[in-house]
């Protein structure tokens, strides 16, 4: 099968309808604003859906959520998974046989959790669920775009298989509410910040929960709904009364976010949906539970084939301005009760690299301890008790190994997050930074963004 078109001929919704209809096998590859959507779907049903924006930072947020019901999805299983298979930008260091070269990498990780049975079959199926309708929502508010139908070439071994029309109408009711918020709201990626209004009135407003506050440093709605454990809307209606009072202003989405599609109002784009239900009492404040693998929307296939791990040392870890209207103050630790600050220290000789993770960080109320004498860090790690280290690798006097390799002796920090700070991108480099128990790589130059992606993945 091979076909192609334009999303300005046919519409997304009634594309993948008219696909449910199909008994083939086959690829819905979309481009948009240099973003790519693949729907694989096996007769007429969906079996997996990405999008090349961030797929593993998707399958990170999503395994967060799974974990709180399964206790074998920790941190340090999920770091590794992106050790694993995440692909890195410099370097392609993983080689995969012919059966797997063609399927997404992210699926090949829940392929290895469910064969080293960190995830049972089933759960894995609930996992596919829900990435899955994250990715068909931004698919469906695509306005103009290109696609093209191909065969897979080869099978991908299949976990579920979902029912097109339910999915398109659960994404449906998920568009509907987020309506509600628009144009104040057009993307849950956009970034939060809390204000101070000398004009506004506490009385006014109702009374956020301290842990949001604690963390609206910077992360997007979708990553502070992780961090929280709520759902993504209800944590935008808590919001909504104070974006509308200007207690809170909406940064737009960090790249590359910012190129997936936004929120639209557009009625004539909700006439074409099916019924809707009032999903407003339906959404609990935290997120309780996964849906139920076994709805009627999912048909269960058979367990997923062993799958080989590829070397574990192959390492990857996760620049906008802040441009705040003057009229209004951030909030800090000293305005906001209760506010945690998170101590995160570097240890640089080079001076500019200190300066630049310090605005990074410090814009987003982090302490940060900055250390350009590596010879005098241990001391200063140890008063300092720091929640995360940021560890530059080539250092005059020692080098980041070694420092690395003493921090870790010390009981206080064999479960602190070390991170290498480098430009070295070779296997070896890699694989002696996990010997001497680094907990990833930022590699030189990086963003705020990648920075925060960081702290997301290691300190939340």
């Amino acid at each position: 099968m091979n076909n192609s078109g334009a999303f300005t001929k046919l519409r997304p919704l009634s594309l993948l309808r008219q696909l449910s209809n199909c008994s083939d096998s086959t690829c819905l590859q979309a481009l948009s604003n240099s973003v790519s959507w693949s729907i694989y779907l096996e007769q007429g049903k969906i079996t997996y859906a990405t999008h090349s924006v961030e797929p593993f930072d998707r399958l990170e947020r999503h395994l967060r959520r799974l974990s709180h019901q399964i206790p074998l999805l920790t941190t340090e299983v999920r770091v590794q998974l992106r050790l694993m298979f995440e692909p890195d930008s410099h370097s392609q260091l993983i080689e995969h046989d012919s059966n797997s070269r063609n399927h997404p990498p992210e699926y090949q990780a829940i392929s290895w959790l469910v064969s080293e049975q960190h995830l049972h079959s089933t759960q894995a199926g609930v996992l596919i669920q829900e990435l899955v309708k994250e990715v068909i929502e931004s698919f469906l508010l695509i306005k103009e775009g290109t696609y093209e139908l191909t065969e897979p070439l080869n099978r991908m071994p299949k976990v579920c298989r979902l029912d097109v029309e339910k999915i398109l109408e659960r994404c449906q009711v998920r568009l509907q509410n987020w309506q509600a918020f628009v144009p104040q709201i057009s993307s849950p990626y956009q970034r939060p910040y809390l204000l101070i209004n000398s004009k506004i009135e506490e009385k006014d407003l109702p009374k956020l929960q301290a842990d949001l506050t604690n963390w609206m440093k910077g992360f997007s709605l979708c990553h502070l709904a992780v961090i929280l454990n709520q759902d993504e809307i209800q944590l935008a209606r808590n919001l909504y009364p104070y974006i509308l009072k200007g207690r809170i202003i909406l940064h737009e989405p960090d790249p590359p976010f910012d190129k997936l599609p936004k929120i639209f109002e557009e009625r004539s784009f909700f006439s074409q949906l099916i019924t809707l239900v009032d999903t407003k009492e339906k959404l609990n404040t935290t997120v309780k539970s996964y849906p139920d693998i076994s709805e009627e929307n999912v048909v269960a296939v058979h367990r997923l084939p062993q799958i080989s791990a590829p070397p574990k040392e192959n390492f990857q870890e996760p620049t906008v301005s802040n441009n705040i209207n003057p009229a209004y103050q951030r909030v800090t630790a000293a305005t906001v009760t209760a506010q945690k600050v998170h101590k995160i220290v570097s240890v640089d000789d080079s001076p500019t690299i200190l300066k630049e993770i310090s605005h990074f960080l410090e814009n987003e109320n982090f302490s940060v301890v900055t250390i350009n004498d590596p010879l005098k860090a241990v001391l200063s790690i140890i008063r300092h008790k720091p929640d995360l280290i940021l560890l530059d690798l080539n250092m005059v006097g020692i080098d980041g190994y070694e420092l690395c390799r003493i921090i870790r002796n010390n009981s206080i920090f064999q479960n602190t997050p070390i991170i290498f700070v480098t430009g070295n991108k070779g296997l070896v480099d890699k694989v002696k930074a996990k010997l001497v128990g680094a907990s990833g790589y930022l590699t030189k130059p990086f963003s705020r963004a990648e920075l925060l992606k960081t702290v997301f993945i290691h300190l939340t």
